[in-house]
């Protein structure tokens, strides 16, 4: 084809893709490459937030603003590739949020599901549709879909957790709502640990049939987490992609905790190195105890992220890792896994090949 022919093709393919976009259209020939990848193509890129460098600004926030003022006082964790998206990954939302001593975020709800990861504190509380959940550095505490929640501390020093939502996804699919309570704070229902009581022995009572998607269980203590992993170590063979790593779960379905984030504990001793491994889940991390590094893949090349105790560092989907402690060490992470899971899309490589 000579170069005359090209250029008529070319304008009769330029004149008639205007004329398709007079009609909100567009042909997929010109884009299906972009648009159908032969592996996942992601923006976001692994980094770490080093919460030795982040708290001085944190605990700053509180001299800038009020609780009442912000409603929450929290500081979003953006990923560097998705500046200005609140976002950690494409599909996850992350942040660290204050609460001084005698404060009270008020109450409200929305519909994008919340975790709270607690960092550092003691004295602090969550209220979800009136029960109170004391909250102390490790426990994982749930905010179901349109569950009212407001916050407070009791204690005498700062508390902080991280925040992990859904966000990006409700966002992306539209169906956002949000509701602020007429009075500050819900009023109390059950009383401190009742749904623990209720459903955290592997028994319920009959005829109760829990009404969300979520676990009804909204607060899992890390004191009893740790000793499970602690115990399973003991009497376990070691997960050379994982090493111990449990997750949160159901008790009465067996299923994921919450309905659209996937909640895990991992345990990896002192000097363990996992194999490589990739997945197409986007996991934020959370450091518990210990320190250690990733390695991680990004465009060929190999990045080390150091890692310590209440860092927070993100693998967003299909990059390949390995982590190496250097001392025993607990991390938690949430994932977008169990949206993957429900609808056919999970996959994972483990080693190489």
């Amino acid at each position: 084809m000579n170069s005359s022919t090209q250029n008529q093709i070319s304008e009769e393919r330029a004149e008639y893709y205007g004329k398709l976009r007079g009609h909100s259209c567009a042909p997929l020939w010109e884009h299906l490459a972009q648009l159908v990848t032969p592996e996942p193509v992601i923006t976001a890129i692994p980094h770490l937030w080093d919460y030795s460098k982040i708290r001085e600004d944190l605990l700053h926030s509180a001299s800038v603003i009020t609780a009442e003022e912000a409603e929450r006082r929290v500081l979003m964790l953006e990923n560097p590739t998705l500046e200005g998206k609140a976002r950690i990954t494409e599909s996850m939302y992350a942040g660290l949020q204050l609460i001084m001593p005698g404060e009270i975020a008020r109450a409200h709800r929305h519909s994008p599901g919340a975790l709270r990861f607690i960092v550092e504190g003691s004295g602090g509380y969550t209220s979800v549709n009136g029960e109170k959940t004391y909250m102390e550095p490790g426990d994982f505490i749930i905010t179901p879909s349109m569950a009212w929640h407001d916050h407070g501390n009791d204690g005498d020093n700062p508390v902080v957790w991280m925040d992990g939502l859904d966000l990006p996804l409700v966002n992306h699919i539209g169906a956002m709502f949000m509701d602020h309570y007429p009075e500050e704070q819900f009023p109390d229902g059950q009383p401190h640990g009742d749904s623990y009581i209720r459903y955290g022995s592997n028994m319920r009572q009959v005829g109760a049939t829990p009404d969300r998607s979520d676990s009804p269980i909204f607060s899992y203590p890390y004191a009893k987490s740790r000793e499970t992993l602690e115990k399973l170590s003991k009497t376990t063979d070691w997960d050379p992609y994982h090493g111990l790593k449990l997750e949160y779960i159901d008790p009465t379905t067996g299923g994921a905790a919450m309905s659209t984030i996937s909640t895990f504990l991992q345990l990896l001793p002192k000097d363990f190195k996992t194999e490589e491994y990739q997945t197409t889940e986007n996991t934020t991390y959370s450091v518990v105890e210990g320190d250690g590094r990733l390695s991680v893949k990004v465009k060929n090349e190999t990045k080390v992220i150091k890692w310590k105790k209440n860092d927070v560092f993100v693998i967003p989907c299909w990059y390949p890792h390995k982590f190496i402690s250097n001392s025993d060490s607990t991390i938690f992470s949430f994932s977008d896994k169990v949206v993957q899971t429900k609808l056919g899309l999970f996959r994972e490589r483990r080693g190489n090949n």
